[in-house]
């Protein structure tokens, strides 16, 4: 079924063109102020300082825990692997998946977001929406691990496409699978138990 899913998912919504270059061939809005300020360089990351590091990446949502997170991984991988993330990215899944979470605030969906995105190796990232949507479709699986797995298993092992299910999961999560579901225009209802238990009429006894 998750491969159905994906399939009609891509159907109707096409190819998202995520991370970190959109289809126009402009940098991903979470990244957008890093150039701009001249920032894609680990010892300035490093050097500036957290409120005007939030400041810059402001667009991105939770931009003050995201600048502790990205000034303790710069800080990591310049003690490390002297700031070189091709030294670090060599290493397979994993290993690196280890390491990842080993730095202070880097959890399994960030860890996962860098393996997947960043040192593009096939790993599925599970977040809230894709929780939120794979919980009311009707599967049991409720830890990250468990459900990661079940997309693991059930698509090709493929980081282009683990890339592309997880932005069209987070399509339909933002905009049709909400808090408050618009479950009329979803492309994937057929396959929904939500959606059968809220609109299938209950027989008069």
């Amino acid at each position: 079924m998750i491969q159905e899913i994906y399939n009609e998912l891509y159907s109707s919504f096409g190819p998202q063109h995520w991370w970190p270059v959109t289809a126009e061939g402009k940098l991903h809005p979470e990244y957008s102020g890093g150039p701009k300020n001249n920032l894609i360089d680990i010892k300035k990351i490093i050097k500036i300082k957290n409120e005007k590091l939030a400041k810059i990446i402001k667009s991105s949502g939770y931009h003050n825990q995201k600048a502790k997170k990205l000034k303790n991984f710069c800080m990591f991988l310049s003690e490390n692997y002297g700031g070189k993330l091709n030294s670090l990215f060599k290493k397979d899944i994993n290993e690196l998946r280890s390491e990842l979470v080993s730095v202070n605030g880097i959890g399994p969906e960030t860890a996962d977001s860098i393996i997947l995105y960043a040192a593009k190796k096939p790993i599925f990232v599970i977040d809230a929406y894709t929780k939120r949507i794979i919980n009311r479709i009707g599967y049991k699986e409720s830890k990250y691990e468990e459900i990661q797995k079940l997309f693991m298993q059930s698509l090709p092992n493929s980081e282009k496409l683990f890339n592309e299910c997880h932005a069209l999961l987070v399509e339909l999560g933002k905009n049709i699978c909400k808090k408050s579901p618009l479950c009329s225009k979803c492309p994937i209802s057929a396959h929904c138990s939500y959606y059968k238990t809220i609109y299938t009429p209950k027989r008069e006894v």
